[in-house]
């Protein structure tokens, strides 16, 4: 295991520790886990943009999308429990 240094402001440093107290663990502990929850953070964002990215392009390429108004409207329905029909792709190009 490598040795890093980390420098912390003091009252970061000292929220750290008390946090750490409060859950029984050392402060190494802890920094090395919000560390891992940090990462594991910003790896499923940049999926998520990704993703999102890959669907705007597929949208581009195929002229099609959905109204926006029927999409909600199928929400809602599917919240309250309801049945509802899937809205349609329509092309958004005139």
């Amino acid at each position: 295991m490598s040795t890093t240094s980390l420098k912390l402001p003091e009252d970061v440093k000292e929220l750290a520790v008390a946090a750490a107290e409060r859950l029984g663990i050392t402060p190494h502990a802890f920094m090395v886990e919000a560390i891992r929850i940090a990462v594991a953070n910003a790896e499923k964002r940049a999926q998520f943009v990704a993703s999102a990215v890959a669907a705007r392009e597929a949208t581009v390429v195929s002229g099609n999308g959905y109204a926006a108004e029927e999409v909600h409207a199928y929400a809602r329905a599917r919240a309250k429990g309801q049945s509802a029909t899937k809205p349609k792709a329509k092309s958004w190009r005139g």
